[in-house]
């Protein structure tokens, strides 16, 4: 088989792509390393392309005789989108509309796309069900919003399979500690390993639902290879509060490292937890990381890279 991976030098496609190669899939990678890190992709033996899923010439070529599209380029981060809505509309919502396109007119079997816990909002009701209806609090909600619409609507008109994994709070090796717009587990553990203090914006009692890379990788294969369609849940099922992680990552790392709490960010929810039933039951997801064992992985990962050196 096939398979195309957009994004395939982001935290996520590069987990994607080498779990792919794993299981002798052929795999054709494209990112335009706009947040993607090509040290995530060294040593690994697949077709590579740099340019932009915005590029339909490109993406015409790149997906001739292609199965599957593994869809996981995004502009991320919801702080960011708050500070530029136009980039995120384009590089979330046009390009992937361009990437839809294509994929009817090379006859691509199914795509399947990167969506988020964030289309939710911050309703009250828990666990968040896929059934709820949305309510979006940031540009980056809107725009994953959109593309699940889109999704839906190519699978409706032009008979394209499509399913959306909506992830909760994706974390593991390779994602990116130093990005001013990083993931609250890679922050904590780069800082916790280096003895430095980890901001929580808030109060900290603000709850998560965290994912380990391994289970959202997994998640992404039984998606492509099932015949189901629509709207998933990846998650684990459980939630822990901000404080809470930040304490556990302290004592995983025996860091010196001290909490400092500073205030709100504009576009956070309050609470985040997932039903996970519906991916259980249609593709057979059963995470297999709980949060302690999914953050022992991570920080093992992290001390072998130069994040717990100096710089």
């Amino acid at each position: 088989m096939r398979v195309v991976v957009t994004g395939c030098a982001g935290f996520i496609g590069s987990n994607l792509v080498e779990e792919l190669l794993k299981n002798n899939y052929e795999v054709v990678g494209i990112d335009n390393f706009i947040t993607g890190r090509k040290e995530n992709i060294e040593g690994l033996e697949f077709e590579f392309i740099q340019g932009d899923i915005g590029d339909k010439i490109l993406l015409r070529r790149i997906l001739k005789d292609v199965d599957y599209v593994l869809h996981q380029a995004a502009l991320p981060s919801v702080t960011r989108s708050i500070e530029d809505p136009l980039s995120a509309n384009q590089h979330n919502i046009n390009a992937t509309l361009t990437l839809l396109k294509c994929c009817v007119e090379e006859n691509v079997e199914k795509v399947v796309i990167a969506s988020s816990s964030s289309v939710y909002g911050d309703s009250k009701e828990l666990p968040k069900h896929e059934s709820m209806g949305y309510n979006p609090k940031s540009p980056y909600a809107v725009t994953k919003v959109a593309v699940e619409l889109y999704a839906k609507v190519f699978y409706e008109v032009y008979d394209l399979k499509t399913i959306c994994l909506r992830y909760f709070n994706v974390y593991g090796p390779k994602q990116d500690p130093k990005s001013e717009y990083a993931a609250v587990i890679p922050k904590f553990i780069y800082l916790a390993l280096k003895n430095k203090p980890l901001p929580i914006y808030g109060d900290g009692k603000q709850t998560r639902d965290f994912t380990f890379i391994k289970d959202a990788v997994r998640a992404n294969l039984l998606a492509m290879q099932s015949k189901a369609t629509g709207n998933y849940n990846i998650a684990f099922g459980k939630r822990t509060s901000i404080l809470e992680l930040a304490e556990k990552i302290i004592s995983l790392t025996s860091s010196n490292s001290k909490i400092v709490f500073e205030k709100p960010r504009k576009g956070d929810i309050r609470h985040s937890l997932a039903s996970i039933e519906k991916a259980k039951r249609d593709l057979g997801y059963n995470p297999e990381y709980d949060l302690e064992k999914g953050l022992k992985k991570t920080i093992e990962w992290f001390r072998e890279k130069t994040y717990s050196k100096a710089g």
